[in-house]
């Protein structure tokens, strides 16, 4: 409990760093035809709940409405740091079906580092969560959400901030089924995630007052889930998205192959994000439901059903050091059901960065302490780029080994942000890049 509570406390003073608000169950709804719902206590706006019939192109905007930033300064030329835009735009999803896609797109205010068009970057959400309320684009409006049931923070704002100085407009995804409310979030589904990342890019041409152009350079920028996101993105924009031109890709601690970070988060801080994976992977493919329901208990049914209304900080708050031991059947935890499992190694096997080339070059960094997404799975997804030829920049970030796995998985992402910033802003603005595979130790 100790531990928890220190938890609660770090996560509640780094969003009073940021000026929060707290989000209320009474929050304003958007005109729409549908009726909002509630998660948690929390009302999702009736923006967020799709219509029957979408468009056919992928990235094709579906609705927008202006979104009011929390954190918003009057300036001489506009607000700071920009005029943003809510918006919901049509994928395809790993199964090849039409799915709505939420998000936001911000106009900076600031001009753009050197000449052409205005660049983009794409921000892929680290975990939020499973719950529609978790949404990055809620954050924007609603950087803390507390209400006594869940408790989300916005903490991708300090990125896209950071990104919008630059001059850089920037669009970010809330992923497949988190915020739009017709189906469960596929949390790290690599398909899914790129697919919606890539989408992202052409939605963000259409909207009302947006600068970008098809001629913009685009960038991609995630860490953790949102570091396998634009892993996928950069490796599947050939063949899915080749109108949108990718000048670099950050990744930052991706989870590239997702059995070794199953292992790694059982009973972690985070053990919470094994639900959401197992509830991700069900809704992909139901073929796995039958497997799932002989080998999860009540216990285990309960907590996939619980965590799938939950945002990280109810999930370290009511699910952290759990082992998945304590949801099955026979007391076997999920990673040796998977390695007894044929059918779920090659489901996961169909999860696994580092296949195919990724496009343009590519900045992959990860904390060498980081035992949460193990640095070692993160380091031979460079190796693997690298056989291939990619361009690859890759950056080991070294801090102190502590005692809490989430702290040396998170540690980075602070302590690198800045660098990968101004990594990507060069790709932007056309520097070349200082790839590295030649010093990288190409290991059999």
């Amino acid at each position: 409990m100790p531990a928890r509570r220190h938890l609660l406390a770090a996560a509640v003073t780094a969003a009073s760093c940021l000026g929060v608000q707290a989000l209320s169950a009474t929050a304003a709804t958007a005109a729409t035809e549908s009726e909002p719902v509630v998660s948690r206590g929390v009302t999702i706006p009736a923006f967020y709940t799709p219509p029957t019939g979408l468009p056919e192109a992928n990235g094709s905007l579906i609705r927008s409405e202006p979104l009011p930033l929390a954190l918003s300064l009057p300036g001489p030329g506009g607000p700071l740091p920009g005029r943003a835009t809510r918006l919901m735009y049509k994928s395809t999803d790993a199964n090849g079906r039409p799915v709505a896609v939420t998000g936001a797109y911000v106009e900076p205010t600031a001009r753009p580092r050197g000449s052409g068009p205005r660049p983009l970057v794409v921000v892929a959400p680290g975990t939020m969560g499973q719950g529609d309320q978790c949404a990055a684009s809620m954050g924007l409006e609603h950087p803390f959400t507390f209400n006594g049931r869940t408790m989300s923070v916005g903490y991708e704002d300090l990125s896209i901030y950071r990104l919008l100085a630059e001059g850089t407009a920037v669009v970010v995804t809330d992923y497949v089924g988190l915020g739009a409310t017709d189906r469960l979030h596929t949390y790290v589904d690599r398909v899914d995630e790129a697919h919606a990342v890539l989408d992202a890019a052409r939605a963000a041409r259409a909207v009302r007052g947006s600068s970008i152009t098809p001629a913009s350079r685009v960038g991609l920028f995630g860490y953790s889930q949102g570091g396998g996101a634009t892993a996928a993105a950069a490796e599947l924009q050939p063949a899915y998205a080749p109108d949108v031109p990718l000048a670099g890709t950050y990744a930052g601690a991706p989870p590239a192959d997702l059995t070794a970070v199953t292992e790694a988060i059982d009973g972690s801080e985070l053990a919470g994000a094994l639900g959401w994976s197992l509830n991700g992977f069900l809704q992909t493919d139901p073929e796995l439901r039958p497997i799932a329901d002989a080998h999860l208990d009540a216990a285990g049914k309960a907590a996939l059903d619980d965590l799938s209304t939950m945002c990280v900080g109810d999930a370290i708050l009511h699910y952290a050091y759990t082992k998945s031991t304590r949801w099955t059947t026979d007391g076997r935890s999920i990673s040796d059901i998977i390695r007894s499992t044929p059918a779920l190694q090659d489901f996961l096997d169909t999860q696994r960065i580092g296949r195919l080339k990724p496009a343009g070059p590519v900045r992959l960094a990860t904390g060498t302490s980081d035992n949460l997404v193990p640095h070692a799975q993160a380091r031979q997804l460079a190796v693997d780029w690298c056989r291939k030829g990619a361009d690859v920049t890759y950056e080991p970030v070294v801090l102190p080994n502590v005692i809490s796995p989430l702290l040396n998985h998170f540690g980075p992402l602070l302590a690198d942000q800045g660098a990968a910033v101004s990594w990507l802003t060069d790709r932007l603005a056309g520097k070349p890049t200082p790839a590295n595979c030649a010093t990288l130790p190409i290991r059999p």
